[in-house]
């Protein structure tokens, strides 16, 4: 165990930093016993977020000598300003993408839609091989500016009712779907490659995280933030999952009218709100594309549309995030 320690020490060298496209950049450390590489997109924008692609590989020179046991790994990925931590996020194994001498990682951190596009953020990888030491390495990292939308939506009298309703009946559904969207079940990974829309609408009514403020009929009024993409398409319009999952809320809720959210990977859900009448239940596994309700005006809404949303770690992150390979599935 000494000479393994003594051998761990010599890895958090830098070997290569090296763009390997506008979404993605790679970073390589090699050590006498094993070598990590990592990938991860390094220039997000605020609302978006930051997943990094850990491999973990055992030099075959090495596997007589010592045998590691990288599926044993223990590793999470922060995001720091300055000196502060802003969050952090727990590896989880991708089976798939492993094998006896490697194991392959993945991490996700939502980025707030509210924070400045400075160069005061970096990436801390922390991990842990085996029950000895833990070792860290830093990661550039900076965000790129977006501005957002602003606007005021007039509610009648009774969007405004359902708008400002605090009744147990409401606060007991938000409790709800908030326990569903904490849950972070680690083995539950049923797609890393691009998501798709769930519409093929081009039409959007409104855009992730506009700065919304609401009149109410009463002459009062509210500000909030817009979590997720509207399309405007007619009641009764094919709504499908955008990736492969489990059906983990399907009901008709206060706010939302008849609603439908999906895990897809661990703390991650796609959430799919206003519909006119669902073709899922909970506990259903679906397929990506696959039909799971039909679009409509139900709860509090304006008009016929399809709310999609995408949420990490309780976080909304911009759901045209997900369309892009957002995991590095594809560039292995």
């Amino acid at each position: 165990m000494k000479r393994l320690r003594n051998l761990i020490c010599c890895l958090l060298v830098l070997a290569a930093f090296a763009a390997s496209g506008a979404f993605a950049k790679d970073a390589l450390f090699e050590g006498e016993d094993y070598s990590i590489s990592v990938r991860y997109n390094d220039r997000p924008c605020p609302g978006d977020a930051v997943f990094a692609r850990m491999v973990i590989s055992q030099n075959s020179k090495q596997s007589k000598k010592i045998k590691l046991a990288l599926d044993k790994t223990a590793a999470t990925l922060e995001l720091y300003s300055g000196e502060k931590r802003l969050d952090k996020a727990d590896f989880y194994i991708l089976e798939g993408d492993s094998s006896r001498s490697s194991v392959t990682f993945l991490a996700g951190i939502p980025l707030s839609s509210w924070w400045n596009s400075d160069n005061s953020y970096s990436l801390k990888v922390s991990y842990k091989i085996t029950a000895g030491k833990t070792y860290d390495f830093t990661l550039p990292f900076a965000l790129t500016y977006k501005k957002f939308v602003e606007e005021t939506i007039p509610l009648d009298t009774k969007n405004t009712e359902i708008r400002t309703d605090t009744s147990p009946k409401r606060m007991g559904q938000i409790e709800k779907l908030n326990n569903i969207l904490a849950t972070v079940n680690k083995d539950h990974i049923y797609q890393t490659k691009a998501f798709s829309a769930p519409t093929p609408a081009t039409r959007r009514t409104s855009f992730f995280a506009d700065r919304r403020i609401y009149a109410y009929s009463n002459g009062k009024s509210s500000t909030s933030l817009h979590y997720g993409i509207d399309y405007g398409v007619p009641t009764g319009s094919n709504v499908t999952s955008c990736a492969a999952g489990r059906v983990v809320l399907a009901e008709d809720r206060v706010t939302t009218g008849w609603s439908v959210v999906i895990e897809h990977l661990p703390g991650l859900y796609s959430l799919y709100y206003h519909m006119s009448e669902l073709k899922v239940k909970e506990g259903d596994m679906v397929k990506e594309g696959q039909l799971i309700g039909l679009s409509g005006a139900t709860g509090l809404a304006t008009g016929p549309h399809l709310h999609w949303e995408m949420r990490l770690n309780m976080a909304a992150v911009s759901p045209d995030f997900f369309t892009d390979d957002f995991s590095f599935s594809s560039q292995n």
